[in-house]
């Protein structure tokens, strides 16, 4: 697969309509109108995308319930560690520009977003692993902190994959640097993605968007299936690890 060009992805998007309700409030870093309409004018893939849905909500329920164990010991690990909340809920952009509440298992200590501001790239990953508890630093290298998000695919917000979701205080600033970035916006952000498969955590947002934009632009049923076994893979390997130097790994 070739890595599209800006502008020559072919997309779907179903905008609500209050969308505009995201626009209103620029101080409160909402996004630019313009991102969500070039969003909503985007050639539209409603065949691919209605099937990727169904795969979305079958295979949610079917790890939903194989994690219902797993997500009880987590949940009372976090409590008996750290204590309250046991989740962590953030803002995130969805589809067509769409604000919505992305769930984790909380891995940092209380308070820690109003703490780590508005840094990004390797600022900000060098400042959350300071602010990781205990549990936190095993659920994030095993990835298990994602479960929660199951729930997020089953409500629509996500799907299991996609662009990873980002917070809005970013969106626009990235969109300013990077031109294609809106691009991002016709289609769900994702459980994982391709540069989640292919590259690390510390990659340049650039390169992300151009893995992004592969998806956009060829995303499909064997893509879709091919993304979620190479994850599945990566998760069982980090987590093996993660058990043995939760520290070590990212």
């Amino acid at each position: 697969m070739t890595i599209p060009r800006a502008g020559t992805c072919r997309p779907s998007v179903f905008l609500r309509a209050d969308y505009h309700r995201l626009v209103q409030t620029r101080s409160q870093s909402s996004l630019s109108e313009s991102f969500i309409r070039r969003a909503r004018e985007s050639p539209r893939r409603d065949r691919v995308d209605a099937v990727l849905r169904g795969l979305d909500i079958g295979l949610s329920l079917v790890f939903a319930a194989l994690a219902l164990i797993p997500v009880a010991l987590i949940s009372l690990a976090i409590v008996l560690s750290s204590g309250r909340p046991v989740l962590y809920r953030g803002t995130r952009v969805g589809r067509g520009g769409e604000f919505y509440t992305m769930l984790k298992f909380r891995t940092l200590r209380p308070g820690a977003e109003q703490r780590l501001g508005v840094h990004l790239g390797e600022e900000l990953v060098l400042r959350t692993k300071e602010e990781r508890t205990t549990v936190g630093r095993w659920l994030r290298a095993t990835q298990l902190d994602e479960l929660p998000q199951l729930l997020n695919v089953l409500r629509g917000d996500m799907s299991l994959v996609g662009p990873r979701p980002i917070r809005p205080i970013f969106f626009e600033q990235l969109a300013s640097e990077l031109p294609a970035y809106w691009q991002r916006l016709v289609v769900r952000p994702g459980l994982t993605g391709f540069a989640q498969v292919r590259r690390g955590y510390e990659t340049s947002m650039a390169e992300k968007l151009a893995h992004d934009m592969e998806w956009i632009a060829d995303r499909s049923v064997g893509l879709y299936l091919r993304t979620l076994a190479a994850t599945g893979w990566r998760v069982l390997r980090q987590s093996l690890r993660g058990a043995v130097r939760p520290t070590r790994v990212q």
